[in-house]
Protein backbone atom coordinates (compact mmCIF):
# COMPACT_ATOMS: atom_id res chain seq x y z
CA UNK A 1 0.00 0.00 0.00
CA UNK A 2 1.44 3.41 -1.44
CA UNK A 3 -0.03 7.10 -0.78
CA UNK A 4 1.43 9.84 -1.72
CA UNK A 5 0.14 11.63 1.36
CA UNK A 6 3.13 11.49 3.86
CA UNK A 7 0.44 10.89 6.61
CA UNK A 8 -0.96 7.17 5.22
CA UNK A 9 2.63 5.66 4.36
CA UNK A 10 3.11 2.28 2.96
CA UNK A 11 4.18 0.92 6.80
CA UNK A 12 0.85 2.10 8.48
CA UNK A 13 -0.73 -0.65 8.69
CA UNK A 14 2.12 -3.33 9.53
CA UNK A 15 1.64 -3.92 12.56
CA UNK A 16 -2.33 -4.96 11.84
CA UNK A 17 -2.80 -7.86 10.21
CA UNK A 18 -5.83 -10.02 9.41
CA UNK A 19 -5.68 -11.25 12.87
CA UNK A 20 -7.20 -8.47 14.28
CA UNK A 21 -10.38 -9.25 12.50
CA UNK A 22 -10.48 -12.87 14.09
CA UNK A 23 -9.85 -11.90 17.51
CA UNK A 24 -11.67 -8.71 17.51
CA UNK A 25 -14.36 -8.46 14.93
CA UNK A 26 -15.73 -6.21 13.12
CA UNK A 27 -16.93 -4.03 15.71
CA UNK A 28 -13.35 -3.21 16.67
CA UNK A 29 -11.92 -3.18 13.61
CA UNK A 30 -11.65 -0.18 11.08
CA UNK A 31 -14.36 -0.33 9.00
CA UNK A 32 -15.23 2.39 5.26
CA UNK A 33 -18.09 3.33 6.96
CA UNK A 34 -16.33 4.27 10.36
CA UNK A 35 -13.86 6.17 8.34
CA UNK A 36 -16.21 8.22 5.90
CA UNK A 37 -18.64 8.82 9.48
CA UNK A 38 -15.55 10.41 11.11
CA UNK A 39 -13.95 12.38 7.89
CA UNK A 40 -17.28 13.74 7.85
CA UNK A 41 -16.94 14.95 11.49
CA UNK A 42 -13.47 16.34 11.23
CA UNK A 43 -14.95 18.12 8.41
CA UNK A 44 -17.65 19.97 10.42
CA UNK A 45 -15.20 20.86 12.68
CA UNK A 46 -13.14 22.18 10.55
CA UNK A 47 -15.58 24.41 9.20
CA UNK A 48 -16.77 25.52 12.54
CA UNK A 49 -12.99 26.50 13.39
CA UNK A 50 -12.93 28.32 9.85
CA UNK A 51 -15.93 29.81 10.58
CA UNK A 52 -14.86 31.46 13.96
CA UNK A 53 -12.07 33.10 12.38
CA UNK A 54 -13.63 34.08 9.39
CA UNK A 55 -16.31 36.15 11.65
CA UNK A 56 -13.84 38.50 12.69
CA UNK A 57 -13.13 39.63 9.16
CA UNK A 58 -14.72 42.14 8.43
CA UNK A 59 -14.18 42.78 4.25
CA UNK A 60 -11.12 45.27 5.14
CA UNK A 61 -7.89 45.52 5.59
CA UNK A 62 -7.91 45.89 9.15
CA UNK A 63 -9.77 42.97 9.62
CA UNK A 64 -7.63 40.82 7.55
CA UNK A 65 -4.52 41.86 10.02
CA UNK A 66 -7.39 40.74 12.62
CA UNK A 67 -7.26 36.97 11.97
CA UNK A 68 -3.32 36.52 11.44
CA UNK A 69 -2.85 35.74 15.34
CA UNK A 70 -5.97 32.99 14.49
CA UNK A 71 -4.08 32.04 11.49
CA UNK A 72 -0.52 31.62 13.26
CA UNK A 73 -2.54 29.63 16.37
CA UNK A 74 -3.94 27.67 13.69
CA UNK A 75 -0.92 26.87 11.52
CA UNK A 76 1.44 25.79 14.12
CA UNK A 77 -1.36 23.76 16.53
CA UNK A 78 -2.29 22.39 13.23
CA UNK A 79 1.42 21.49 12.70
CA UNK A 80 2.06 20.32 16.21
CA UNK A 81 -1.38 17.70 16.22
CA UNK A 82 -0.35 16.73 12.87
CA UNK A 83 3.23 15.59 13.94
CA UNK A 84 1.65 13.84 17.65
CA UNK A 85 -1.15 12.11 15.54
CA UNK A 86 1.46 10.35 12.83
CA UNK A 87 3.84 9.19 15.72
CA UNK A 88 1.17 8.50 18.30
CA UNK A 89 -1.63 7.18 15.86
CA UNK A 90 -3.02 5.58 18.92
CA UNK A 91 -4.12 9.23 20.16
CA UNK A 92 -5.93 10.17 16.88
CA UNK A 93 -9.29 9.61 18.37
CA UNK A 94 -7.97 12.56 20.45
CA UNK A 95 -5.58 14.26 18.20
CA UNK A 96 -7.59 14.37 15.20
CA UNK A 97 -10.90 16.46 15.70
CA UNK A 98 -8.81 18.70 17.34
CA UNK A 99 -6.45 18.99 14.45
CA UNK A 100 -9.63 19.58 11.85
CA UNK A 101 -10.33 22.46 14.65
CA UNK A 102 -6.92 24.06 14.37
CA UNK A 103 -6.99 23.66 10.60
CA UNK A 104 -10.10 25.74 10.32
CA UNK A 105 -9.07 28.61 11.87
CA UNK A 106 -5.94 28.43 9.57
CA UNK A 107 -8.25 28.00 6.60
CA UNK A 108 -10.22 30.77 7.56
CA UNK A 109 -7.80 33.45 8.08
CA UNK A 110 -6.42 31.96 4.81
CA UNK A 111 -9.23 32.38 3.05
CA UNK A 112 -10.30 36.01 4.87
CA UNK A 113 -7.13 37.44 3.26
CA UNK A 114 -7.59 35.89 -0.45
CA UNK A 115 -11.15 37.11 -0.07
CA UNK A 116 -10.16 40.48 0.56
CA UNK A 117 -8.20 40.30 -2.44
CA UNK A 118 -9.76 38.83 -4.88
CA UNK A 119 -14.09 38.69 -3.82
CA UNK A 120 -15.87 35.25 -4.62
CA UNK A 121 -12.27 33.41 -4.71
CA UNK A 122 -13.27 31.50 -1.80
CA UNK A 123 -16.78 30.04 -3.04
CA UNK A 124 -15.16 28.83 -5.68
CA UNK A 125 -12.18 27.24 -4.37
CA UNK A 126 -14.41 25.31 -2.28
CA UNK A 127 -16.60 24.29 -4.77
CA UNK A 128 -13.67 23.27 -7.06
CA UNK A 129 -12.51 21.28 -4.22
CA UNK A 130 -15.47 19.24 -2.96
CA UNK A 131 -15.99 18.36 -6.85
CA UNK A 132 -12.63 17.26 -7.60
CA UNK A 133 -13.55 15.01 -4.22
CA UNK A 134 -16.51 13.63 -5.24
CA UNK A 135 -15.62 13.32 -9.01
CA UNK A 136 -12.80 11.35 -8.25
CA UNK A 137 -14.73 9.05 -5.40
CA UNK A 138 -17.15 8.14 -8.45
CA UNK A 139 -14.40 7.74 -10.53
CA UNK A 140 -12.75 5.11 -8.09
CA UNK A 141 -15.53 3.76 -6.86
CA UNK A 142 -16.85 2.61 -10.69
CA UNK A 143 -13.36 1.53 -11.62
CA UNK A 144 -12.49 4.38 -14.06
CA UNK A 145 -10.30 5.27 -12.05
CA UNK A 146 -7.34 2.19 -10.24
CA UNK A 147 -4.34 2.48 -8.16
CA UNK A 148 -2.22 0.25 -9.59
CA UNK A 149 1.40 0.05 -8.69
CA UNK A 150 2.23 2.42 -11.46
CA UNK A 151 -0.15 4.69 -10.95
CA UNK A 152 0.50 5.22 -7.27
CA UNK A 153 4.09 5.42 -7.98
CA UNK A 154 3.70 8.18 -10.59
CA UNK A 155 1.62 10.41 -8.07
CA UNK A 156 4.29 9.88 -5.11
CA UNK A 157 7.15 10.58 -6.96
CA UNK A 158 5.52 13.46 -8.03
CA UNK A 159 4.01 14.94 -4.85
CA UNK A 160 7.72 14.53 -3.17
CA UNK A 161 9.00 16.16 -6.48
CA UNK A 162 6.94 19.38 -5.25
CA UNK A 163 7.51 18.97 -1.41
CA UNK A 164 10.83 19.03 -2.41
CA UNK A 165 10.75 22.30 -4.67
CA UNK A 166 8.45 24.02 -1.63
CA UNK A 167 11.31 22.97 0.85
CA UNK A 168 13.49 24.83 -1.30
CA UNK A 169 11.77 27.96 -1.66
CA UNK A 170 10.81 28.14 1.82
CA UNK A 171 14.82 27.72 2.32
CA UNK A 172 15.74 30.12 -0.04
CA UNK A 173 13.09 32.78 1.57
CA UNK A 174 14.81 32.74 4.55
CA UNK A 175 17.88 34.78 2.65
CA UNK A 176 15.27 37.20 0.66
CA UNK A 177 15.06 34.79 -2.35
CA UNK A 178 12.40 32.56 -3.82
CA UNK A 179 11.54 30.99 -6.71
CA UNK A 180 9.54 33.70 -8.89
CA UNK A 181 7.60 31.16 -10.94
CA UNK A 182 5.71 29.82 -8.03
CA UNK A 183 3.81 32.82 -7.09
CA UNK A 184 4.07 35.08 -9.87
CA UNK A 185 0.92 34.91 -12.29
CA UNK A 186 2.90 34.33 -15.59
CA UNK A 187 1.15 31.31 -17.69
CA UNK A 188 4.38 29.37 -16.58
CA UNK A 189 2.68 29.92 -13.22
CA UNK A 190 -0.30 29.29 -13.65
CA UNK A 191 0.55 25.85 -15.41
CA UNK A 192 2.81 24.87 -12.45
CA UNK A 193 0.18 25.45 -9.91
CA UNK A 194 -2.53 22.95 -12.58
CA UNK A 195 -0.03 20.67 -12.63
CA UNK A 196 -0.16 20.76 -8.77
CA UNK A 197 -4.03 20.65 -7.98
CA UNK A 198 -4.01 17.91 -10.18
CA UNK A 199 -1.08 15.83 -8.87
CA UNK A 200 -2.83 16.46 -4.82
CA UNK A 201 -5.87 15.72 -6.53
CA UNK A 202 -4.93 12.11 -7.83
CA UNK A 203 -3.21 11.92 -3.95
CA UNK A 204 -7.32 11.61 -3.24
CA UNK A 205 -7.87 8.18 -5.33
CA UNK A 206 -4.67 6.78 -3.31
CA UNK A 207 -5.94 7.64 -0.09
CA UNK A 208 -9.17 6.07 -0.97
CA UNK A 209 -7.04 2.91 -2.05
CA UNK A 210 -5.29 3.15 1.47
CA UNK A 211 -8.52 3.59 3.30
CA UNK A 212 -9.75 0.27 1.80
CA UNK A 213 -6.67 -1.44 2.07
CA UNK A 214 -7.24 -1.05 5.52
CA UNK A 215 -10.31 -2.17 6.04
CA UNK A 216 -9.73 -4.99 4.46
CA UNK A 217 -6.65 -5.44 6.68
CA UNK A 218 -8.33 -5.53 9.96
CA UNK A 219 -6.71 -2.40 11.36
CA UNK A 220 -8.04 -1.53 14.79
CA UNK A 221 -11.18 0.59 15.07
CA UNK A 222 -8.88 3.85 16.16
CA UNK A 223 -7.21 4.01 12.74
CA UNK A 224 -10.65 4.97 11.22
CA UNK A 225 -9.70 8.44 12.70
CA UNK A 226 -6.30 7.71 11.81
CA UNK A 227 -7.67 7.33 8.26
CA UNK A 228 -9.90 10.21 8.25
CA UNK A 229 -7.10 12.67 9.21
CA UNK A 230 -5.00 11.70 6.65
CA UNK A 231 -7.77 12.18 3.99
CA UNK A 232 -8.34 15.97 5.75
CA UNK A 233 -4.35 16.59 5.30
CA UNK A 234 -4.97 16.13 1.51
CA UNK A 235 -8.34 17.89 1.17
CA UNK A 236 -6.67 21.04 3.11
CA UNK A 237 -3.71 20.86 0.45
CA UNK A 238 -6.14 20.44 -2.18
CA UNK A 239 -7.93 23.68 -1.17
CA UNK A 240 -5.09 25.50 -0.74
CA UNK A 241 -3.82 24.71 -4.28
CA UNK A 242 -7.28 25.88 -5.49
CA UNK A 243 -6.91 29.17 -3.62
CA UNK A 244 -3.49 29.65 -5.42
CA UNK A 245 -4.67 28.84 -8.86
CA UNK A 246 -7.31 30.90 -8.40
CA UNK A 247 -5.70 33.98 -7.50
CA UNK A 248 -3.23 33.66 -10.12
CA UNK A 249 -5.71 33.34 -13.40
CA UNK A 250 -7.73 36.28 -11.63
CA UNK A 251 -4.51 38.15 -10.99
CA UNK A 252 -4.01 38.51 -14.81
Amino acid sequence: MRSGNPVLGENTFLDVGSGAVVSGGPSTTMSINGTVNKAGLMLVLLVLGAAFTWSRFDGTPAGAQAVLPWVAVGAIGGLILALITIFKKTWSPVTAPIYAVLEGLFLGGISAMFELRFPGIVMQAVMLTFGTLFALLVAYRSGLIKATENFKLGVVAATGAICLVYIADIVMGMFGKSFGFLHDSSWLSIGISAVVVIVAALNLVLDFDFIESGAEHGAPKYMEWYAAFGLMVTLVWLYLEMLRLLSKLQSR
